[in-house]
């Protein structure tokens, strides 16, 4: 079994989608994994061959106004029109936000799954994380603890799916429901951590917190 990584942050390090992959890739057992990263909106030849090879393909990205990144969108249209027509490869989605909660990626893993019934794939199903935003600076404790454990519940879920999926894969197959997760984290903590965050990039970048309400017309002090 061959399954395919796809990495589709505009980050090309550091970014939430690679952290979430790297959990879930420890929690594939049995198949070959091929990484790749979509960050820009071009697909290589070489990369539409790997992915017409795989069993499964698994994309992971941030959620742009409730919906795809633009250039990774660029991307799905122009594998439609490629060789990569395998009507039997499986193709799961990781939507993760800067919201709190998961469940604001449902559109996002919509619009994925409308694109493999365009496309001629299999949807397999998904999970949207909530507290995003701060996954990658979150410190990697030990499984089943620490504010990502349900974040890695669910991952490890989606991983059984993507296995059973290849063993069965000659029976009839029902797509995986999605799940919908948040770090364990209180949420007036996380959004108290977020306005910090934000407060001290701005100040980094020459900004002041005040000036986010002033019209354009306006004259700073």
């Amino acid at each position: 079994m061959k399954t395919v990584l796809i990495n589709g942050s505009p980050k090309v390090k550091g970014s939430a989608s690679g952290t979430l992959l790297e959990d879930l890739k420890a929690y594939l057992s049995e198949t070959e994994i091929v990484e790749i990263g979509f960050h820009a909106g071009a697909v290589a030849k070489e990369t539409t061959e790997i992915l017409n090879q795989a069993d499964a393909l698994v994309f992971a990205f941030p959620l742009y106004v409730d919906g795809i990144p633009g250039h990774l969108l660029s991307c799905l249209e122009e594998l439609e029109k490629t060789s990569c027509k395998n009507s039997s490869i499986r193709v799961y989605g990781i939507v993760n936000c800067g919201f709190y909660e998961g469940i604001q990626a449902e559109t996002a893993l919509q619009v994925l799954k409308n694109w493999c019934e365009k496309a001629g794939y299999v949807w397999g199903g998904g999970v949207g994380v909530g507290g995003g935003g701060g996954l990658a600076q979150m410190p990697k404790t030990k499984s089943g603890h620490g504010p990502r454990e349900p974040i890695e519940r669910a991952l490890k879920a989606l991983a059984e799916t993507i296995c059973m999926s290849h063993v069965q894969k000659d029976q009839h197959q029902q797509t995986a429901e999605n799940q919908y997760v948040s770090v364990a984290f209180p949420r007036f903590l996380y959004k108290l951590a977020a306005q910090m965050g934000w407060r001290q990039m701005m100040k980094a970048n020459g900004g002041r917190a005040r000036d986010l309400g002033r019209r354009p017309e306006e004259s700073k002090d």
